[in-house]
C-alpha cells in the first residue's frame, strides 16, 4: 500500500514562504467556504474540508511544518514517493518479534483506512501511526504470544460531531488483502481531543487460538475557522471598531448552534473577554462548557480628512 505525497501548500493555496499569519488566514478563508454546514454540495465540501484541515494540522504547527518541509524535496521521485534518508521509522513490533518500517519499499503501511478524515500520508508521518501495531497493548505491558496486537489510527471529528455525537463508517484494508472491512463507529457526544474509541477484536488476529487485538481510533478535533478549543470551552476572537468599544454595542457572534447576540458595554477594553454560558462543548460530566469572546480593537489604518479632524478634536478634549 504505497503512500501518496500530499502537497499541503497547494491545498491551502499558499507559497512555501508563507508566514504563519498567511497560512492561518488561508485556512480560515477556505474552511469557511467549504464547511459542510454552509456548502451546497455537502459531500464534496466535506472531503475538501478534511483536506484543508489536514493541511493546516501540519502547516499550522511549526514543528510539523519543519518536518514536512524536510520531506518535500523527494516527493516526486520516479516510482512514487519515498522519504529521504534517515526517515525510516520503526513503528511497532509485529507478532513473532519482527518489525516494520516506513521507507525503503516506497512508504508502505500495514493497514489502510478510509472514512477517518486523514490520509495515509498524514498518518505515516504526523499521526498516531496509521495501522501501527501496539504489540502487547498500550502502556508497555507485555502480552502473551497468543493475543493479536492492537492497531491504532486517528479519526478527525468536527466540533459539530463532538457536540451532537454521530455515527461514521470507517473502512479498513489489511496489508496483502483486497478485502475491505467496514465498521460503524459511534462517536459519542462530548468526545474530546486525544480520546480513543475502541473497537474490540478488530485488531490483528491472534495466534494459536488466541484473541484478536483491538482497534483504537484516536480523536483529533478538526480545526474550526471561528473557534479555538480549550478543554470543553470555545474561544472566539472578534475585532470591533473603536467607537463601538467606547460607546457600547451589540454584536452577533457565531456559535456551534447558530449565531448569538452579545452586548458589549461602553468602555470595553482591547483584550477583554466575555462569557456566554454553556455554549461550548459537552464536558466529561455532560455539562457544556462556555463560549468566550475575546474582543480586540480594530484601529483604522487610513482616515479621511474629516475623520482625522474628529480624532484630533477628541485628542484635544483629553488634553493630548
Amino acid at each position: 500500500m504505497p503512500v501518496q505525497f500530499r502537497d499541503y501548500y497547494e491545498t491551502l493555496g499558499v507559497p512555501k514562504t508563507a508566514t504563519d499569519d498567511e497560512i492561518r488566514s488561508a485556512f480560515r478563508k477556505l474552511a469557511r467556504k467549504y464547511h459542510p454546514d454552509v456548502a451546497k454540495d455537502k459531500k464534496a465540501a466535506e472531503e475538501k474540508f478534511k483536506e484543508i484541515n489536514e493541511a493546516y494540522e501540519v502547516l499550522g504547527d511549526s514543528e510539523k511544518r519543519k518536518k514536512y518541509d524536510q520531506l518535500g524535496a523527494d516527493w516526486n521521485r520516479p516510482g512514487g514517493f519515498q522519504p529521504p534518508p534517515g526517515w525510516q521509522q520503526w513503528e511497532g513490533q509485529q507478532p513473532g518479534g519482527g518489525f516494520y518500517q516506513w521507507g525503503g519499499d516506497g512508504g508502505r503501511v500495514q493497514f489502510e483506512f478510509g472514512g477517518t478524515g486523514f490520509s495515509d500520508f498524514f498518518e505515516a508521518f504526523f499521526g498516531g501511526g496509521r495501522g501501527r501495531s501496539a504489540f502487547g497493548g498500550f502502556g508497555g505491558r507485555q502480552a502473551t504470544a497468543e493475543r493479536g496486537a492492537d492497531v491504532e489510527a486517528d479519526i478527525m471529528v468536527t466540533l459539530e460531531e463532538a457536540l451532537q455525537g454521530s455515527t461514521r463508517t470507517v473502512s479498513l484494508r489489511r496489508a496483502g488483502s483486497n478485502k475491505v472491512e467496514n465498521y460503524q463507529v459511534k462517536i459519542p457526544r462530548g468526545v474530546h481531543e486525544g480520546q480513543r474509541i475502541r473497537l474490540r477484536g478488530q485488531g490483528e488476529a491472534g495466534a494459536r487460538g488466541g484473541k484478536s487485538g483491538d482497534l483504537f481510533l484516536r480523536v483529533r478535533l478538526a480545526r474550526h475557522p471561528d473557534f479555538a478549543v480549550e478543554g470543553s470551552d470555545l474561544i472566539h476572537e472578534v475585532k470591533i471598531e473603536p467607537w463601538r468599544a467606547v460607546l457600547g454595542s451589540e454584536l452577533v457572534v457565531p456559535a456551534l448552534e447558530g449565531s448569538v447576540r452579545l452586548k458589549v458595554p461602553p468602555g470595553t477594553q482591547g483584550g477583554q473577554r466575555f462569557r456566554l454560558r454553556e455554549r461550548g462543548l459537552p464536558g466529561v460530566s455532560g455539562k457544556r462548557g462556555d463560549l468566550y469572546v475575546d474582543v480586540q480593537i480594530n484601529v483604522p489604518k487610513k482616515l479621511t480628512e474629516r475623520e482625522r479632524e474628529i480624532w484630533s478634536e477628541l485628542a484635544k478634549l483629553h488634553g493630548a
